[in-house]
């Protein structure tokens, strides 16, 4: 019996294969706390786990307010993009997670200056606790260069 969870599907440009499996990883983002990966490539598909406010150096919280980690949680996913070939340009779907709703208009005006003119499709979500008591988790789909 063959497995449904792999395959592969026609696109407009041709066949995905999406039987390849490619875990992606980066010194330049926090390493994984748990039994995860950073993303997974798969395809011309790359998903990327949510990434907290941790220097990924000292893998401790930054210090600020959520504008600050909202800062540091872009640029660890977008180092986690890069070593996977993409970008945050190729970006289709992000899912943000607030410690606290009330602090959807200071994130989201950062969320802005990384995403630009064309922003991906979004989720916003209110979470009772994120890891390592962060204010905010960001996770994406992109689509690989």
């Amino acid at each position: 019996m063959s497995d449904p969870s792999v395959g592969t599907a026609t696109a407009a440009s041709g066949s995905i294969n999406f039987t390849e499996r490619r875990v992606i990883h980066t010194d330049n983002a926090p390493k994984a706390i748990g039994p995860y990966s950073q993303a997974i490539r798969t395809g011309n598909f790359i998903f990327c786990a949510g990434q907290v406010p941790l220097d990924p150096a000292t893998m401790k919280l930054v210090d600020g307010d959520i504008t600050v980690q909202t800062r540091r949680a872009l640029t660890n996913l977008s180092n986690v993009l890069q070593a996977g070939g993409s970008s945050l340009s190729r970006v289709l779907k992000t899912t943000v997670f607030l410690a606290d709703l009330n602090d959807f208009q200071a994130m989201n005006a950062v969320y802005a200056e990384f995403f630009g003119e064309q922003p991906p499709a979004r989720s916003t979500i209110q979470a009772a606790r994120l890891p390592a008591g962060a204010l905010v988790e960001i996770e994406a789909i992109a689509i690989a260069n």
